[in-house]
């Protein structure tokens, strides 16, 4: 499976913005793309303007998918204007536990 890991820093006041236009992002992604099955945005404490993301994708091609979806158009349309940075760090995932698997 694909992972992505993306650190994000929101320029300072568009918190609140860059969470509803992310939240609606990664709902959209997950909900209409079969190879999207996981994608976590979270609060970096200590750091209100500071993001993490988790995504998890299929394969290489479900997420090249994820990049041509109207939503992620959407995020992008207004990225520029909310991101100071972003850093992407592309991997595969190896191990994974979940407290689902357990019940």
């Amino acid at each position: 499976m694909f992972s992505l890991m993306v650190q994000i820093e929101v320029r300072a006041g568009l918190r609140a913005e860059f969470l509803a236009a992310m939240s609606a992002n990664a709902e959209a992604s997950v909900r209409d793309e079969p190879g999207c099955l996981r994608f976590d945005v979270c609060s970096v404490a200590a750091h209100e303007n500071r993001f993490v993301l988790y995504e998890l994708y299929t394969d290489a091609d479900a997420f090249a998918a994820h990049k041509s979806a109207p939503h992620f158009a959407r995020w992008r349309a207004v990225a520029d204007r909310l991101v100071e940075s972003q850093l992407n760090t592309a991997g595969e995932l190896l191990v994974s536990h979940t407290a689902e698997e357990s019940a």
